[in-house]
């Protein structure tokens, strides 16, 4: 079976700023539901959070983003930065998007503790993000 060819857009680098934008945005959000209460939003904004800060990596350093529907293809992406240290990032993105299913579509709760476990590895990326790019 030969692998998906990864599809991506170029996009200008300056354009990195939209998607560190949304990835606030989804984070703020994410901590209102939290405080809420509101575990499925807790989680799909915290998925969503970390989609954007994906984009705004890419878009920033490679000037692309990822048009695919794979967003863990789009994490794979990620190991075409030129900084070291990737590696944790890039298993902490797939570990988001992988409940990304679990949220959303499957026909059971999302629970607190799930929740508060992709909060956690949401705000670890989104910090890795930050530190990444320019303000």
């Amino acid at each position: 079976m030969t692998p998906k060819k990864l599809k991506t857009k170029a996009v200008e680098k300056s354009d990195y700023k939209i998607y560190l934008k949304k990835a606030n945005d989804f984070s703020d959000t994410m901590l209102e539901a939290r405080d809420s209460g509101k575990w499925t939003a807790v989680g799909l904004n915290a998925v969503h959070c970390a989609i954007s800060c994906c984009d705004a990596m890419l878009v920033f350093h490679l000037g692309i983003r990822s048009i695919g529907e794979d967003h863990t293809q789009a994490a794979g992406l990620l190991t075409r930065l030129p900084q070291k240290g990737t590696g944790s990032e890039i298993t902490t993105l797939k570990r988001i998007i992988a409940k990304k299913n679990i949220i959303a579509y499957e026909n059971r709760e999302f629970h607190q503790t799930e929740a508060i476990d992709i909060l956690k590895l949401s705000e670890r990326f989104y910090s890795w993000t930050l530190s990444s790019l320019p303000k």
